[in-house]
């Protein structure tokens, strides 16, 4: 088994947990010679355990009454897995939770595998996590022989449950009959048509897939006692010839239902990218270049050799807002506020001007293609640093020049004068400190750059965090995704504050280490939010 967490470790999961909308659900029937165990060791993993008591005939009503630390929810009489489950499901949901870990009370599963869950959804927001079960002799490490112990009935079950899931839903897994999961109750499909028995978990499964859920297993423990301590309500005649009869249905569903969406999604997925393609060369073709190119002309014209372009920043940002702030791309859930330290996390939609009444060196955290359109929709007198692709870039390259970004392949020092000269003329400089996009949307490290910039100018740094374009259009991928996409503003960063984090090295590593708080913090929020 895993090592067991310090009670520090403990705690800050418990926070994590809660932030990100995560409760524990466990369905029990007559499991009083282990429920109580499970609970405890539960407890000490989370604050927030929903027990659903089907109506047990034992003595486990009377153990979960000791219990003052969880939500009890009581089913009259014994009416089955999946009833308990939408029980528990249900409760969460009343409650505010975003997600539900689910694990058995006959003490199979170590609650203390619950970090995983929550490290897998950390990861993957919005997934239904799998447990695939590797089996436990109780004393040392995993068995080499997986699911050493298992009912032969048991085992049997799961292969044959894997070979209908992936005839019904073109996908594989290897192990659909564990009980061990975490389900995003947001996504949940097809829980008012659920079973009532243990097939429920498939059910749960193939919907799921059906809608485009990711599916992510990962690996946890199982303990299987000795056949004389186990309690198992498994009827193999009755339940064989239910659990046929479901994937009979389940199969006619799959043609006629299942595979309607699948290729939906499909289709969908390219008419977004293609029409936000479209909605961008129009903008860019049809509307701003000719724009610029009357307006250039018209000055050029009248005498003027270097105009001032704020114009052309003006219609930038007119153009960026009305992108973002207009769905301009389609299945993106576009937000922004201001978060002010008095405030917590709570972000205010409000106060935006304030913020940039000033000239600054603007930091945020690189994701995508997609960063420049969501900080731009702040103000107009803002002057990116670019790499050599976007200076040279043929549809819109021209633009970018005109506006006075520059490549940062001429190094800060070379372009010094030029920044210097827009901070005078009231423009901020944006600069992204981690120098690439990141791969994972986590933060890389800072450069120091942005900080030895701010110095030279002798203007305060302005942090700004983003979360989601990465998610919506990922790294060396061409098509876009439907989510989430927020960015906020913090409060300036000073040149004295900056000055006593120590030198460059030691404030590109302080900003860096408050960007992945500030990030994770944001990325708990959203991904724990009920939609």
């Amino acid at each position: 088994m895993r090592p067991i967490m310090s009670t520090i470790d403990q705690n800050r999961q418990k926070e994590v947990l809660r932030n990100r909308g995560i409760c524990v659900v466990i369905p029990t029937y007559n499991n009083g010679g282990t429920i109580g165990r499970v609970v405890e060791e539960t407890l000490a993993e989370c604050d927030d355990v929903i027990v659903v008591n089907d109506g047990s005939t034992d003595a486990t009503a009377s153990i979960l009454s000791g219990f003052k630390g969880i939500t009890l929810v009581t089913l009259t009489k014994n009416s089955g897995k999946g009833a308990a489950l939408k029980a528990g499901f249900r409760k969460a949901m009343e409650m505010g939770f975003a997600y539900a870990i689910t694990l058995d009370g006959d003490g199979q599963h170590y609650p203390k595998e619950i970090s995983q869950f929550l490290q897998a959804n950390r990861e993957h927001p919005w997934s239904l996590i799998v447990g695939s079960r590797q089996s436990h002799n109780g004393d040392g490490p995993h068995c080499e022989n997986r699911l050493e112990g298992q009912p032969e009935g048991s085992r049997f079950a799961n292969q044959f449950s894997n070979f209908w899931f992936w005839v019904q839903t073109g996908r594989k897994l290897s192990d659909t009959q564990t009980g061990y999961r975490l389900y995003p109750l947001k996504r949940l499909h097809g829980l008012s048509l659920l079973t009532s028995r243990y097939e429920a978990e498939l059910e749960l499964l193939v919907f799921a897939s059906w809608h485009g859920v990711e599916l992510v297993e990962i690996p946890v423990d199982v303990y299987y006692p000795p056949k004389e301590e186990r309690v198992s309500h498994f009827r193999p005649g009755k339940d064989f010839a239910r659990i046929s009869v479901l994937n009979t249905v389940l199969c006619f569903l799959a043609v006629v239902y299942g595979l309607p969406l699948r290729l939906w999604r499909w289709v969908m997925k390219y008419v977004r990218t293609v029409y936000a393609l479209l909605f961008f060369l129009f903008f860019m073709f049809v509307v701003i270049k000719p724009a610029v190119w009357v307006i250039l002309k018209v000055k050029r014209w009248k005498g003027e050799k270097e105009p001032e372009n704020r114009w052309l920043h003006k219609l930038i940002y007119r153009a960026s807002r009305f992108v973002m702030l207009t769905h301009g791309i389609p299945g993106v859930k576009f937000s922004y506020g201001v978060r002010r330290q008095e405030s917590g996390d709570r972000s205010q939609e409000t106060g935006v001007s304030s913020l940039f009444d000033r000239p600054r060196v603007v930091i945020c955290n690189h994701q995508s293609h997609l960063d420049l359109f969501c900080q731009l929709i702040f103000t107009p007198d803002i002057i990116f640093l670019t790499n050599d692709w976007v200076w040279n870039n043929p549809s819109y390259g021209l633009l970018i020049r005109h506006a006075e970004y520059y490549p940062v392949r001429e190094g800060l020092e070379e372009l010094l004068p030029k920044l210097r000269s827009l901070v005078e003329r009231g423009y901020s400089i944006a600069v992204y400190p981690e120098g690439t996009r990141s791969k994972d949307c986590q933060i890389g490290r800072f450069h120091q750059g942005a900080f030895w910039l701010a110095e030279q100018l002798g203007v305060d740094i302005l942090p700004m965090c983003l979360y989601g374009p990465g998610k919506i259009l990922k790294k060396k991928t061409y098509t876009l995704q439907k989510g989430p996409v927020r960015i906020e503003v913090d409060e300036p960063v000073s040149l004295e504050e900056l000055r006593a984090m120590g030198d460059h090295m030691a404030q590109a590593k302080e900003m860096r280490r408050r960007y992945k708080e500030r990030y994770e913090a944001l990325a708990n929020r959203i991904e724990g939010e009920k939609e």
